[in-house]
């Protein structure tokens, strides 16, 4: 069986994960509203965020609304691919009852 994917694996990614996995495929989130959904500092989501950036799981697009900087967050398909297999490990872990 196959281990679970650290990158994925951490709390905090977890969340992030399956809150931008819950989004079509095609849509994103602002960081404000992530951060305001998860309760998480801006900090702390940031620094996850950078390590799911890395893994290229996480797409980041910096734009204006106006004259105020947004930045939008989305699942890469990769970022989506590896989603759906750390669930499946997982799923497999727990058994076919879980």
């Amino acid at each position: 069986m196959d281990d679970l994917d650290p990158v994925i694996h951490a709390q905090a990614r977890l969340r992030i994960t399956s809150t931008l996995a819950a989004l079509d495929a095609d849509s994103s989130m602002s960081f404000p509203r992530l951060q305001e959904l998860l309760d998480m500092t801006a900090g702390n989501l940031s620094t996850h965020l950078r390590k799911l950036e890395d893994a290229q799981y996480v797409t980041v697009e910096k734009t204006h609304h106006g004259r105020t900087p947004v930045t939008y967050l989305a699942l890469s398909k990769t970022g989506r691919r590896a989603f759906e297999d750390y669930m499946e490990t997982l799923r497999a872990m727990l058994g076919p009852h879980a």
